[in-house]
């Protein structure tokens, strides 16, 4: 019955902006791959133009020249190596792991080899140019393209959601208000009818055609009363509160007596005194009344739905069996609108209010059924 176009529209915009970026991330991951190799051309283009740069310093050097001042550069570290490739001059601060010619790259370390014809060069056979280099300009980059194209993704698609979802929530308002009305409307006349049944049979007696009316009408409070709670669920907190288990269900076991007249059912209970439950009452009122409903409603005639309350140390059980119909698919019995036998009628919303409150209650539900024969509702709530 709620519709929250805040929630709607925050969850599938991101759904939808996660899909696009999905899809945008290929070509911005082959965007970044292409902008490192980029980089890493330019690292060593400028390693051979250093290198270029030293042998042209150390081809001027001439004998005569008592000392050689070997070049060094705040960016950039070199040294010279012998034909053994023991060091022979270095600034480098790590040691190469190969001395093949060209290009190489040691971690953050990028650097390039150069190899002499002889050992002109101060009796060196290698030289060595390197140059520490990282790439978290280029991966900042890409972060923050990624980042603003999320950022403007998700803002698009929440401002072109809430518009789309606008009209429906306005209709949802009008339909959830005319509901409410109608209810009210319904609760009126439907209390009147309980009342004026009442009464007639304290005058007159029972009869059979007072029991339909009777039976009808405790059909449709227990159809009002599934809607109220999904009218109120969320708006509305159940409050827990001490309430006397047996006495309950034995209470709503005799609500139901009348309906189960009109199909000549007998409700059989068993039912243990004195076992105090902390729980909402409108919750168990709607686990109780959908799950008798339900086995009256698919009983056969002129047969029994067994009632039965117990507990030990740890639960409380709670079984309902009847002997009828039976069920052919458990697992959707507790699915929302869905009806196995469309000729008994109801909305299909009795079981699936049993599914939310038990979800949330942590309460155990196990159903047994063999079809034509018997179906058995069998509750654990957890002290």
């Amino acid at each position: 019955m709620i519709f929250d176009s805040r929630k709607f529209s925050r969850k599938y915009a991101l759904i939808y902006t996660a899909m696009i970026a999905a899809v945008l991330i290929i070509p911005l991951v082959t965007y970044i791959i292409l902008l490192l190799q980029i980089d890493e051309a330019k690292v060593e283009l400028s390693l051979e133009k250093q290198a270029k740069k030293i042998i042209v310093s150390m081809q001027r050097y001439k004998n005569s020249d008592k000392v050689y001042h070997f070049p060094r550069y705040q960016e950039y570290s070199a040294a010279l190596y012998d034909q053994n490739f023991k060091s022979i001059f270095s600034t480098l601060e790590f040691e190469p792991h190969t001395f093949t010619e060209g290009f190489h790259r040691q971690q953050n370390n990028f650097y390039y080899i150069y190899a002499f014809a002889d050992a002109y060069y101060f009796g060196a056979t290698y030289l060595l140019v390197a140059k520490k280099h990282t790439s978290n300009r280029i991966y900042f980059l890409a972060f923050s393209v990624l980042t603003a194209i999320i950022i403007v993704l998700f803002i698009f698609s929440l401002l072109l959601l809430r518009n789309f979802s606008a009209p429906f929530e306005e209709m949802n308002n009008h339909l959830d208000n005319f509901i409410k009305d109608s209810m009210h409307e319904i609760n009126t006349p439907l209390s009147i009818i309980n009342l004026n049944a009442d009464l007639f049979a304290a005058k007159y007696g029972e009869n059979k055609y007072l029991w339909r009316i009777k039976s009808a009408s405790k059909t449709l409070a227990t159809i009002y009363s599934d809607m109220e709670y999904l009218i109120k669920q969320g708006r509305v907190k159940h409050q827990k509160k001490e309430i006397e288990f047996g006495e309950f269900v034995q209470n709503r076991v005799d609500y139901f007596q009348e309906v189960a007249n009109m199909k000549n059912i007998i409700l059989q209970t068993d039912i243990s005194p004195n076992i105090i439950y902390h729980f909402s009452k409108t919750k168990l009122q709607r686990i109780v009344d959908n799950t008798l409903s339900n086995a009256i409603k698919y009983s056969h005639d002129n047969r029994e739905v067994e009632i039965t309350v117990n507990e030990d140390d740890e639960f409380i059980e709670f079984t309902v069996k009847d002997h009828g119909v039976g069920i052919e698919n458990i697992d959707k019995i507790f699915s929302r609108y869905y009806r196995e036998n469309e000729a008994k009628g109801g909305f299909g919303i009795g079981l699936a209010i049993v599914k939310e409150i038990i979800d949330e209650e942590g309460i155990i539900l196990k159903v047994s059924s063999r079809p034509n024969k018997s179906t058995i509702f069998y509750y654990k709530f957890y002290k």
